[in-house]
């Protein structure tokens, strides 16, 4: 197992480190962290899209550690893992959303930071928060910046071409991490609706702000009663007496 090393703790494995951060309720998170996690995951996420966007066509695939982790090239105009939602206007919509989300998100951030919530979950919301992001950059400026790719004649995308391949707003999200890890499988004929037909896992292509979402939300979830448990409430004994109380009587 991999291991990180803690100055004064010697060395602990990376799973007990990450462990850790969502357990220990001790440490606040300062705003520059959450701008700084923020600005690692977009720096990836749009390194990534923009390396893909420029060096593969729609629908170009290589393995990367052998068959089960390929880079497969392609672009939606929905939500992610490539989920849709009603064409132009539901991509209207859906860009709409995301840029309040980011809004709405940014304040988010700033109020549960300064009231001091657990450190696990305000990192777990920064995941989330600049997963949004990424995607909506995405949605609002990639097609203004890129060019299409063809397929048919397989040629890559051009930045900042003289005319781009959409409008403000209705750019496609481009996805790329494909893990195949099962494949060739078939459901059982006994099970409904899908019995007898082709079973895949993971058959979504997705992306590095996917990702990110994912990641906080499952963890969340996992960590929720960490994040959320309640203070416990100092109950003062009171103490009993058959004197009669008044201004005149000094109870010790």
């Amino acid at each position: 197992m991999a291991v990180i090393f803690v100055p004064g703790k010697g060395r602990k494995p990376v799973a007990w480190a990450i462990l850790s951060i969502f357990a220990d309720k001790s440490k606040t998170v300062k705003f520059r962290t959450v701008v700084l996690l923020t600005l690692l995951i977009l720096i990836a996420d749009q390194g990534v899209k923009f390396w893909v966007k420029t060096h593969f066509y729609i629908g170009k695939e290589v393995n990367v550690m052998g068959s089960w982790f390929r880079l497969h090239f392609i672009e939606n105009e929905g939500m992610a893992y490539g989920w849709k939602f009603g064409g132009d206007m539901g991509k209207m919509t859906l860009t709409l959303f995301r840029l309040f989300a980011v809004i709405f998100g940014t304040f988010y951030l700033q109020k549960i930071i300064r009231q001091g919530y657990h450190k696990g979950f305000i990192i777990c919301a920064t995941l989330i928060y600049a997963g949004a992001i990424g995607n909506l950059l995405d949605s609002m400026f990639y097609g203004l910046i890129f060019d299409n790719s063809d397929p048919y004649l397989q040629n890559t995308a051009r930045l900042f071409p003289p005319h781009g391949y959409a409008g403000f707003l209705h750019g496609k999200v481009v996805d790329m991490l494909y893990f195949p890890i099962i494949t060739d499988a078939h459901f059982p004929k006994w099970v409904p609706v899908w019995g007898g037909e082709d079973f895949e896992f993971f058959r979504p292509v997705f992306n590095i702000a996917d990702a990110s979402i994912s990641l906080g939300v499952i963890l969340i979830l996992v960590f929720q009663k960490s994040f959320f448990q309640k203070k416990k409430q100092d109950f003062h004994s009171t103490v009993e007496t058959s004197s009669t109380v008044n201004d005149e009587v000094q109870v010790s």
